[in-house]
């Protein structure tokens, strides 16, 4: 499965959900042994896009939603999109992401995430917006806990301005015992293109909690987000802090 590169709420929302509903259809799942190729969904309604701590949403509610494509080697493709704000970066009203690689066990308590991602903004308007990515990540479980170190690297693009940008950022959850909640925090840093700064060069960050709703497959999130920028006097701050409230489910 698609690893945060997005930052730590699309992911994470994502995965606790499936937790939430992995539980909801565990007696099927008993009777009717899953085949090669596994396909899941996932939706989302949250009061701000924060991409990387930047927010795309201009402020305002966003619809998310995406689909994904199992195979049992652990080769995978999927694709996600969300509302966006027309007049916060430019990007137009929508964001589509396809993406495909292959997520797997290394040895016991570690796994892998690599892959390929393309970012679209098919109602961008005039110029060049569009831009493909390439990430890779490892994870490491013991017990409630979980964290996750990855990369993320955009060569050069007319999209990025003919230069590259490289991501990279750490995710920590922590369930805690014998409740459907769990801790997490992300922090990231960005060189390259995608930044909001003079020097091309910032941090991103976010701590927050999530639930996984007993019998359903829904899950609440609510994080503390923030990302570093050199926004001009009387802009719209688009990486300013904010709290970010996410409804998310997964079948």
């Amino acid at each position: 499965m698609l690893t945060s590169i997005r930052g730590l709420t699309t992911a994470s929302f994502a995965a606790i959900a499936a937790f939430s509903s992995t539980a909801v259809f565990a007696q099927e799942a008993e009777t009717d042994p899953p085949g090669p190729v596994e396909v899941s969904a996932n939706v989302a309604m949250t009061s701000e896009y924060r991409f990387r701590g930047t927010d795309l949403s201009g402020g305002e509610f966003a619809i998310q939603g995406g689909v994904d494509v199992n195979h049992e080697s652990g080769f995978y493709v999927g694709t996600w999109a969300s509302s966006l704000d027309e007049q916060t970066v430019g990007f137009g009203a929508t964001e589509l992401d396809i993406y495909g690689g292959w997520s797997g066990d290394l040895t016991e308590g570690l796994s892998a995430d690599v892959g390929v991602i393309g970012y679209l903004y098919p109602d961008a308007g005039p110029g060049d917006f569009d831009y493909v990515e390439f990430y890779g990540s490892l994870t490491f479980g013991l017990g409630p806990a979980e964290a996750t170190a990855g990369v993320a690297y955009a060569p050069d693009q007319d999209s990025l301005g003919g230069t590259d940008n490289i991501y990279l950022y750490s995710d920590v959850g922590v369930g805690i015992p014998d409740t459907p909640v769990t801790i997490t925090g992300h922090v990231g840093y960005t060189d390259g293109f995608l930044t909001f700064t003079n020097n091309a060069k910032a941090f991103d960050w976010a701590i927050g909690a999530e639930i996984a709703i007993p019998g359903t497959p829904l899950a609440l999130g609510a994080s503390y987000v923030g990302a570093e920028g050199d926004i001009p006097v009387g802009a719209y701050d688009f990486v300013d802090d904010a709290f970010v409230v996410t409804l998310s489910a997964s079948f």
